[in-house]
């Protein structure tokens, strides 16, 4: 299970920032990704960015309030060289993270852990994971 870090990450000099809003349905997941490896083309961690990626994503349109009708998602990058920066923003709600070894879902945070410095922050009742990936 994630442990919250006790501290944040180094602050890093981000070169390129960006944003998008997608609808939170499941065919968007995919558009997440084509939308995030657009701009990590070429990073050494593209793959382990983009499962990561679609890891939250999908936790968001099963699990938060973004599921509702209308409710969308937001995914921001952040760039400096050698490391990325991954937010995804959802409309809060409820969110239990554990799975039970038999079911067959629930290993995304996980796969997160093993990949990446993560953590999340709710603001104005939205939550937002995010992730960080070293080259």
């Amino acid at each position: 299970m994630h442990q919250p870090s006790a501290a944040p990450p180094a602050v890093r000099p981000w070169q390129v920032t960006t944003a998008r809003a997608f609808p939170a349905t499941a065919d968007q997941v995919s558009a997440a990704r084509r939308f995030l490896i657009a701009l990590i083309d070429g990073f050494p961690a593209a793959d382990d960015a983009l499962l990561c990626l679609s890891e939250v994503a999908t936790n968001v349109i099963q699990h938060s309030h973004s599921a509702r009708p209308g409710g969308q998602f937001t995914v921001r990058t952040a760039y400096a060289p050698g490391h990325l920066r991954v937010e995804v923003e959802d409309d809060g709600g409820p969110w239990q993270p554990s799975a039970r070894h038999h079911d067959h879902g629930g290993r995304g945070l996980a796969i997160l852990s093993a990949l990446t410095h993560w953590d999340t922050t709710e603001v104005n009742g939205h939550r937002i994971v995010w992730f960080e990936i070293t080259a």
